[in-house]
């Protein structure tokens, strides 16, 4: 046979083998993972053509998530030292250091920054060379008079930031009238060359659907020509310098523009950009990647959606990259005049032209360069792995394995050479490889199971480690959920994942607490697990540990599992003691699990605040309605924590699901309106609910200005409904408050269904006490329909059957001792149970409240089918003995001779009378 010939038929071979594993399961490429740079090569196939790909992706469960450290306030970026302690800066201005052998976090300094806008304290980065010099680089918005922005240089002493020693190296004129765009993120290459981004500075809130070009008089500061397209103007760019040692900095060859020209500025490397946020510089070949932020536009493009794209660009040399006249893919914007309100030509990317009045740079520019991938608010059709919503993207590190030869959490050599990117609002992280050629090949999740929030910067540390800063839920605010994060791999020997469970969180001083490490976990089964556990600066052992805190205020407290082969997992929380949550207490007489024909439900709330002398009355809110779908309560009850009346919870719960909350918060400003200040503006307007709920779906801007709202196209009508419902709630009167105590007629389920339940919600917000925030607690009853499907057990071990025909659920497979339990059911009032039994050699259902074990409160014998006959559907009675509490509901299915398969259960009805 020829060798050609034999290669042929291996090949052949090796690819039905992985067509068939992949057929059966056993191996995925949906994501068309593929890495041309790798050992051990499989092959798979990217656009329909064969081609080498790495190894499986690595077992999620070696990557440790750790939190380091939590509730900062704006934390924007870090500098990892080499003893892989953190340095943190702040927007408002706070310089703060993680102590890797204390676990704590301290402030070494405070800048006196402008902060409005989106300006503050914006970058960190230490000097390439910092074990030796103990250099420190910072880019900050000056305060006072003066509006520029700073890169400056400090030096570390110790824990301490010299503020003596700031040298000046670049100040940037800017604008602070209009928002946005600051930029401000500072990397070093290989070369020890420091690289600059800077926003475009531009008022992006009046464009009218277009881009920023205004041109008419006294319009400059609306004008992106004058910033991201000049050629004169530090803004809108990534700048790259050579910082020299007596605090001034050169420039360094290939540069887009030399020295020496008026019209350009010799530090731009990339111009062209709208806000390149975060970006990294590939430590191997010196490639630049950025994420920049992109507008909100009404232009379509060429590929059929809206020139809303997020980029993140490559640059293997300097060059301009479109903004604000190409977008994406070099697709171009008409020129908008905003004097006349029409569309001129679009430009061409090959040759573009400034013509602005505003530009006081070179009017003929470079040519434009596309983006490696760009993405919309609705799905790509390129990229379809980044999802649709609300965008900020953001570029990371590349990651090459050979860089941490010794270092104890590197990743798998899987990721070597593969950039990874982030988004801000969507949360996820993604791996880019690339092809022999450096171009972008695919992507694919990283630790697809983990939700970020809002992470804002990304590095590797020294240890191998990926550390992940998380801004938080909240814009403009201090975020108990912002968070430094740790990620570690390990080979061999898993680590073990810390998890703290705690009795309680609030309380007054002295408050005791217990903390538990039960729920922590160890993927090594056999390993044994020690537990050490640092509260106050004291060490305790076990997997168990109770402690008083004495002192008011916050305390920290961090669990430590390490297991019998070295490995390692830790988790921090934080407790509060100083005040107590108040006691909620609904009292009622009737029945607080069913609902009848008929019926009422009577009830009364008593509020307790052990740090108030007296609960004023007006504070404690109180909400009662019916839910036609039920089951959408089991994810309300988690989200309702202002008493919104309940016929709106589902839209509130709704709106903390969706990205709302990354440009609108209740009563604090942000980028976008209050949903208080949007409340009070539609409240009672004719045509309100279907004119917000379409612009919640479609998108819109020049309400509030111009910066747009993001579109929501995978939004029901109905659902969007709901979260205008629970906006325009926020500012309705206080004389529709219930009572305090009331008897409620029960009408409204009345010819709509079974599926409904009826809420009462009584919920109370302290004043706060000891410097403690103010907490909220609640109670509630649910009442559901007393014809309750079977199917809907919370444990049991017997099967469901289906007949589809008949869209019918039913337990089945009963044996001699099955059962099935229903978790917290009030037999108040209960007289009687009917049960739909299918025969089949029949048997006893006894009924027990409490345990399996208690005595028996009622009992039915189900008959067995004769021999032959079909089996029907019949109802069976059972009288009920008088029983009281909340307790667990269990049936117990009984046979005398031990049979199986005794009979099918459809549904048990609960009544109130005898029939």
């Amino acid at each position: 046979m020829r060798k050609s010939t034999l290669l042929f038929s291996t090949l052949f071979f090796m690819v039905s083998c992985i067509v068939g594993m992949r057929a059966a399961g056993f191996i995925n490429f949906s994501n068309k993972n593929t890495d041309l740079t790798k050992e051990n090569p499989v092959i798979s196939f990217i656009r329909d053509k064969p081609a080498i790909v790495s190894l499986p992706i690595p077992d999620s469960s070696r990557f440790t998530r750790i939190v380091l450290a939590q509730g900062f306030d704006e934390p924007l970026g870090m500098a990892i030292l080499p003893n892989n302690d953190v340095l943190l800066a702040e927007r408002k201005g706070s310089v703060k250091i993680y102590n890797r052998i204390t676990k704590q976090v301290k402030t070494i300094t405070n800048f006196d920054v402008f902060s409005g806008i989106e300006d503050g304290l914006l970058g960190i980065a230490i000097d390439p060379n910092f074990s030796k010099n103990r250099w420190v680089y910072f880019y900050y918005a000056l305060a006072g008079d003066r509006s520029v922005n700073r890169l400056s240089r400090f030096e570390l002493q110790g824990d301490a930031l010299v503020q003596t020693s700031e040298k000046v190296l670049l100040e940037i004129p800017t604008q602070r009238k209009y928002c946005c765009h600051s930029g401000g993120y500072i990397s070093f290459d290989s070369n020890g060359l420091l690289y600059l981004s800077t926003g475009d500075n531009t008022n992006a809130e009046e464009t009218e659907g277009y881009t920023p070009v205004d041109e008419r008089p006294g319009r400059a500061l609306a004008d992106d020509q004058a910033t991201a397209a000049n050629t004169n103007d530090l803004r809108g760019k990534i700048l790259r310098i050579r910082p020299l040692d007596n605090g001034t900095y050169a420039i360094p060859d290939g540069n887009l523009f030399p020295p020496g020209n008026p019209k350009s500025r010799p530090e731009i490397y990339v111009m062209g950009s709208r806000n390149p946020y975060r970006f990294s510089v590939d430590k191997k070949n010196n490639y630049l990647y950025w994420g920049d932020v992109g507008p909100d536009t009404k232009v379509m493009g060429t590929e059929g959606e809206l020139m809303s794209y997020d980029e993140i660009n490559q640059a293997r040399k300097s060059g301009f990259y479109g903004w604000p006249y190409f977008l994406g893919n070099n697709q171009a914007f008409p020129k908008y005049d905003f004097e006349t309100k029409t569309l001129g030509p679009k430009k061409d990317p090959a040759n573009p032209i400034n013509d602005s009045p505003n530009n006081t740079g070179e009017r003929v520019l470079p040519p434009a360069q596309p983006a490696m991938i760009w993405y919309g608010k609705k799905n790509s059709q390129n990229f379809p792995l980044l999802g649709n919503g609300g965008a900020s993207a953001m570029a990371g590190p590349v990651y090459y394995a050979d860089l941490f030869p010794n270092a104890p959490y590197k990743l798998p050599n899987y990721y070597h050479g593969k950039l990874f990117i982030y988004e801000w609002i969507r949360g996820w992280i993604m791996a880019v490889s690339f092809d022999k050629n450096g171009d972008y090949l695919s992507m694919e999740p990283f630790l697809e199971h983990q939700k970020f929030k809002a992470p804002v910067d990304m590095q590797f540390g020294h240890d191998g480690a990926l550390y992940v800063l998380e801004y938080g839920t909240n814009w403009f605010s201090k975020n108990m959920d912002a968070k430094l994060v740790r990620i570690e791999y390990q080979e061999g020997n898993r680590n073990p994942i810390a998890e703290i469970l705690t009795d309680k969180q609030y309380g007054a001083s002295p408050f005791s607490v217990q903390f538990s490490g039960k729920k922590s976990i160890d993927h090594d089964r056999n390993d044994k697990l020690l537990y050490t556990w640092n509260i106050d600066n004291k060490e305790f052992k076990g997997q168990l540990v109770n402690y008083t805190f004495t002192k008011v205020g916050a305390h920290t407290v961090t669990l430590t599992v390490t297991d019998d082969k070295g490995g390692r997992g830790i988790a921090s929380t934080q407790v509060f003691a100083g005040n107590t949550p108040p006691v909620v207490k609904i009292e009622s007489s009737s029945n607080r699990s069913f609902y009848w024909d008929n019926s009422f439900l009577d009830y009364k709330v008593l509020v307790y605040d052990k740090e108030e002398t007296a609960v004023n009355p007006e504070k404690i809110s109180v909400n009662f309605g019916y839910l036609p779908r039920g089951k959408d309560l089991a994810v309300i009850l988690t989200q309702n924590q202002n008493g919104t009346d309940f016929n709106f919870l589902k839209g509130q719960q709704l709106t903390a699901n969706l990205d709302c909350k990354s440009c609108h918060a209740v009563d604090r400003a942000s980028v976008g309106p209050t949903y208080l200040a949007i409340s009070e503006r539609y409240s009672g307007k004719k045509d309100a609910l279907n004119y917000l709920s379409t612009k919640i779906i479609q998108g819109g801007s020049g309400v509030w200005g111009e910066r747009a709202m993001t579109p929501h196209p995978e939004l029901s009508k109905s659902d969007s409904e709901e979260i205008v419902n629970y906006i325009l709630s926020l500012t309705e009167k206080s004389d529709k408050k219930r009572p305090l105590k009331d008897n409620i007629s029960l009408k409204e389920h009345v010819g709509k269904g079974i599926d409904g339940l009826y809420f009462l919600n009584a919920s109370y917000t302290d004043q706060g006490a000891n410097g403690i925030e103010p907490l909220q607690s609640r109670d509630y009853i649910t009442l559901r329909n007393p014809f309750v499907q079977a199917e809907d057990f919370d444990e049991g071990n017997v099967r469901l059957g289906t007949i589809t025909t008949d869209v019918l659920t039913y337990a089945t497979s009963i044996n001699h001792n099955s059962f099935i339990r229903f978790n917290s059911v009030d037999l108040m009032n209960v007289k009687q149970l009917r049960f739909r039994v299918r025969a089949n050699n029949g048997g006893l259902i006894e009924v027990h409240h409490g345990n399996r074990n208690s005595p028996v409160i009622s009992s039915v014998t189900v008959p067995g089918r004769i021999a032959g006959a079909q089996a029907k559907w019949i109802e069976i009675v059972s009288e009920m003995k008088e029983t009281n509490g909340i307790q667990d509901l269990f049936f117990v299915f009984v046979d005398e001779n031990g049979k199986k398969n005794l009979f099918d259960l459809d549904w048990i009805y609960f009544g109130n009378s005898k029939l």
